[in-house]
C-alpha cells in the first residue's frame, strides 16, 4: 500500500475503517454515503463491494490506467455480469462514479463516455 507523508511521519494516527482497509486517510462511510445522496443514490451492500475493490486497486497500482481499471473491474465482477453489472449499479460509470465514493481520484479519461463514464 502506498504510504501518504502524513502515515510516514505519524504511523498509526490515521483509523482506517477494518471492511477498508486501503482506503484514503481523507476517506470514511460517511463521506461516501453523503456523495451518493448528493448523485440521487443509496449504497447498497454491493456498492460497498465494489467500492472497496477500487481502493484496493489503487492501492497496489500507484498511476493507474483507465483501461487496465476497467479490464481489472470487469474481470473481478464476471461472476456478478461483469461491466454491465457495474453500470447497473453505477449509472455514472463504474470508474468515475466509483472512484468518486471511494474517495479516489479517477484516471485521466475516465470522464469519457467511451471508457468509464454515462453522464
Amino acid at each position: 500500500m502506498v504510504k501518504t507523508m502524513q502515515e510516514v511521519i505519524n504511523p498509526g494516527a490515521s483509523q482506517h475503517d477494518t471492511e477498508f482497509p486501503y482506503a484514503p486517510n481523507e476517506w470514511s462511510r460517511e463521506i461516501a454515503i453523503n456523495t451518493a445522496k448528493a448523485e440521487s443514490m443509496d449504497l447498497t451492500p454491493d456498492h460497498w463491494v465494489v467500492i472497496g475493490a477500487l481502493q484496493r486497486y489503487f492501492s497496489e497500482h500507484e498511476q493507474p490506467h483507465i483501461r487496465e481499471l476497467h479490464d481489472a473491474l470487469s474481470e473481478r465482477f464476471h461472476a456478478q455480469g461483469g461491466m454491465k453489472y457495474l453500470y447497473g449499479i453505477f449509472p455514472g460509470g463504474p470508474v468515475a462514479q466509483g472512484c468518486r465514493l471511494a474517495g479516489l481520484k479517477a484516471p485521466a479519461g475516465a470522464v469519457d463516455k467511451s471508457f468509464g463514464s454515462v453522464q
